[in-house]
């Protein structure tokens, strides 16, 4: 009956009032702790923004890093090569191509044709593909139904250029970069001691370009028969050149006297290139047996690492063919 508090149910057990228990409200705010301000997009690996900044990222490491940057890309990366243009003069440089990319049902033109036309001629392998899986290739580039990818290259170990020379009993000329980072420098020098009979160049591991497909298309296809070796120290590199005999020369505007009077060009050189603008760095200046300048008519001007060197090794080159300088 009602109000009969004996019933079952009549009366709530001690502990099961409905409602917040006393001081539980500082409880579930530090159940419910957040974890920190949210990230930038670029931070959120799903936001279009993050995909977009990783996206250009891969494409500046595939293009050199442009003028300022290393060219290196990642350690044993291939580089992928897009857009007709490009791929175009890529194959024309006969630079080595791991696998080369055909969008399905792709607009045929000239540059379409001269594409497959070399790739026949080559037996490069043909991939037909669809368009995303070539927007995955390229990391999201611009490549208009086309793109190639580069195996890595393989560079030389630096004494293995001495050692080829001393082989084929000539007299070694080996020209070493120092802080050049613009690939297209890189092949204009590969191609220019491809042409005065140098047995190499080599590049520091660090600071310096790469041989990407940039520095194989400016080396008009020197690259193929002039080898590249990569030092991990450029300044211990050269100490060992100097105790293999080699007289080790550094180009710089500053120098103590002019290339064409110096009088070791017809012995066993190294010739050290520096980059335009910041030239050889203190520690390698120190390493040279001897430090020239090219004279030039204004001291504002300057000279590019490729034209210096082509320079360079044209007045070595006469040297010995004259046997010494006049």
């Amino acid at each position: 009956m009602a109000g009969n508090s004996q019933r079952r149910g009549a009366m709530r057990k001690t502990g099961t009032k409905k409602g917040m228990v006393v001081g539980s409200g500082g409880q579930r705010r530090k159940a419910l702790k957040g974890k920190g301000p949210t990230p930038k997009a670029e931070d959120r690996p799903a936001h279009p923004a993050a995909r977009k900044a990783a996206a250009e990222r891969r494409a500046a490491e595939r293009s050199g890093g442009g003028r300022g940057g290393s060219g290196t890309g990642r350690p044993g990366a291939a580089e992928t090569v897009a857009g007709r243009n490009a791929v175009v003069e890529a194959l024309r440089a006969a630079v080595p191509v791991k696998a080369l990319y055909v969008a399905e049902r792709i607009d045929s033109d000239d540059r379409v044709r001269e594409i497959l036309k070399i790739s026949a001629e080559r037996g490069l392998p043909l991939l037909e593909a669809p368009r995303s899986e070539l927007d995955r290739v390229t990391g999201g580039a611009v490549h208009q139904g086309v793109a190639l990818t580069l195996p890595p290259y393989e560079y030389a170990d630096p004494a293995d250029l001495v050692a080829a020379a001393f082989d084929a009993g000539e007299v070694p000329l080996i020209v070493a970069l120092d802080g050049v980072t613009d690939p297209r420098n890189l092949g204009a020098v590969v191609r220019s001691a491809a042409a005065f009979g140098a047995h190499g160049v080599v590049v520091p591991e660090r600071r310096s370009a790469g041989m990407t497909a940039g520095a194989w298309k400016t080396s008009a296809g020197a690259a193929a028969r002039t080898p590249v070796a990569k030092a991990t120290n450029l300044a211990r590199a050269l100490r060992a050149y100097q105790d293999a005999g080699l007289f080790v020369i550094g180009l710089d505007g500053a120098g103590e006297t002019d290339i064409a009077e110096a009088r070791a060009l017809d012995q066993p050189v190294c010739l050290v290139v520096g980059s335009e603008g910041a030239g050889m760095s203190r520690i390698v200046t120190e390493t040279c047996d001897l430090v020239v300048r090219i004279p030039i008519v204004s001291s504002v001007e300057s000279l590019n690492a490729g034209v210096a060197a082509g320079v360079a090794l044209y007045e070595i080159t006469r040297a010995r063919s004259a046997g010494g300088p006049r």
